[in-house]
C-alpha cells in the first residue's frame, strides 16, 4: 500500500509552469513570499509551493539569513513553505522583482523572463504546486525551507526534464491543451522530488514522509486515508497492516509522535472542514460521512480542532471567501467509504 498515493489523492491539487527564465550572467531576481501572489496564481489554493528547475548553467539560490544554496542544471528546488528568496548568477547592480511580472500571470499561463548582462547562460522554468490546507498535516509536515534534488542521472528523471523542456521551447504555438499539459508535469514533477527526497531520508529521520517509508506505518497511513470513515480500531489497523498492535503503536508514535486512531481523528475533522465549506450538506450529513455516529459528539471534536462549532465555521469561513470564489464550482460530493479527491 502506498501512503504517499493515498496522501496525495485525498488533498485538491492544482500546479502549474510559470516561467521560462533565459538569464546571462549578471543577473538576479528577488521572488516573494508565495502567499503575497497566491490570489493571482491560483485564487482559492491554500497552500503553494514554489520551485525552480535549471536546465542549464548555474545559479544560487539565497534567503533573508544569509543562507545559500548553489543549484546547477538537473536540480530542482522546491521551497516547501513559500519563503521569499533571491536567485541570482554573478553580481548584478539591481535584483529585478519577480512579484510585479508574477501578479500579472494567470494560473497555467507560461511568461518568458529573459534578463542579464551578456555573459554565462542560465535556463530554468519556475512553477508551483498548490494544494489545501490540510497537506501541512501530511506529505509537508516537518519539510525544510528548501528541498533540493537533482533529477539528471537515471531515465525517469531525464525524461520528465526532457518533456518539460519540451512543452516548455513551443509554450508560445498555441497547440490546444497546453496549459493542462504544463499543469500536470509539473505535478509529476513535485511527486518525483518528494518520492526521490522520502527515499534519501536517513533511517533516523521523522515525520510524515519518514514514517510513510516505514513498511508499518506506510501501510497504516494509506489505510486511514483510503478509508477515513472505517470503524478503524487499533487492533483492526494493525491486523490489515500486517503489524501486531503494540509495533504498530510504537513505530506510529515514534515517526509521527501521536497514535493511529488520534491522527485519524484529527483526519476526519480536516475532511469534514472542507466538505462544510464545499458542500451543502447538513452538519448531521458531515459529520456521517467522516466517520461520527453523533452528531454532538462530532460538534464537540470539531471546536475542539477548529475553535468554532460546525455551522460557524461554515458561516464564518464562507463569510471572508471573496465572491468571485464562492460562486467556483463545489468539491464532487464524496461517499462515506472513498477518499476524498
Amino acid at each position: 500500500m502506498d501512503a504517499l498515493s493515498e496522501a496525495l489523492n485525498s488533498v485538491r491539487m492544482t500546479s502549474a509552469i510559470f516561467f521560462n527564465a533565459i538569464c546571462t550572467a549578471p543577473w538576479g531576481f528577488a521572488a516573494p513570499h508565495m502567499k503575497h501572489v497566491a490570489h493571482a496564481l491560483s485564487p482559492g489554493t491554500e497552500r503553494l509551493v514554489g520551485y525552480h528547475l535549471v536546465t542549464e548553467g548555474k545559479a544560487v539560490v539565497g534567503f533573508d539569513d544569509g543562507v545559500v544554496v548553489p543549484i546547477e542544471a538537473g536540480d530542482i528546488v522546491i521551497n516547501p513553505h513559500g519563503d521569499a528568496h533571491t536567485v541570482t548568477n554573478g553580481s548584478p547592480s539591481t535584483l529585478i522583482d519577480s512579484a510585479h511580472s508574477l501578479r500579472q500571470n494567470l494560473a497555467g499561463s507560461l511568461t518568458t523572463m529573459k534578463l542579464g548582462g551578456g555573459g554565462e547562460l542560465t535556463h530554468f522554468v519556475c512553477g508551483y504546486f498548490g494544494c489545501d490546507r490540510h497537506a501541512d498535516h501530511l506529505f509537508l509536515a516537518g519539510l525544510p525551507r528548501m528541498i533540493k534534488i537533482n533529477i539528471r542521472g537515471d531515465a525517469a528523471g531525464e525524461w520528465l526534464e526532457s518533456s518539460i523542456r519540451h512543452l516548455v521551447c513551443e509554450a508560445e504555438s498555441g497547440r490546444p491543451g497546453q496549459s493542462v499539459l504544463l499543469s500536470k508535469m509539473a505535478e509529476a514533477l513535485f511527486i518525483e522530488t518528494l518520492r526521490r527526497y522520502m527515499e534519501r531520508l536517513p533511517p533516523e529521520q521523522t515525520g510524515w514522509l519518514a514514517g510513510a517509508r516505514d513498511p508499518v506505518v506506510g501501510a497504516a497511513l494509506a489505510l486511514l486515508h483510503r478509508k477515513p470513515c472505517q470503524p478503524w480500531s487499533l487492533d483492526r489497523l494493525a491486523a490489515e497492516a500486517g503489524a501486531s498492535r503494540s509495533v504498530l503503536a510504537e513505530r506510529f508514535a515514534r515517526f509521527l509522535g501521536e497514535s493511529p486512531l488520534a491522527y485519524l481523528a484529527r483526519w476526519r475533522l480536516q475532511l469534514a472542514a472542507r466538505r462544510l465549506l464545499s458542500t451543502r450538506s447538513t452538519v448531521l450529513q458531515v459529520a456521517s460521512d467522516v466517520g461520527y455516529e453523533s452528531e454532538a459528539a462530532f460538534n464537540r471534536a470539531f471546536k475542539r480542532e477548529f475553535g468554532l462549532p460546525p455551522a460557524q465555521y461554515r458561516r464564518t469561513i464562507s463569510q471572508l471567501t471573496p465572491v468571485k470564489q464562492k460562486r467556483r464550482k463545489p468539491f464532487p460530493a464524496v461517499s462515506a467509504h472513498a477518499p476524498v479527491q
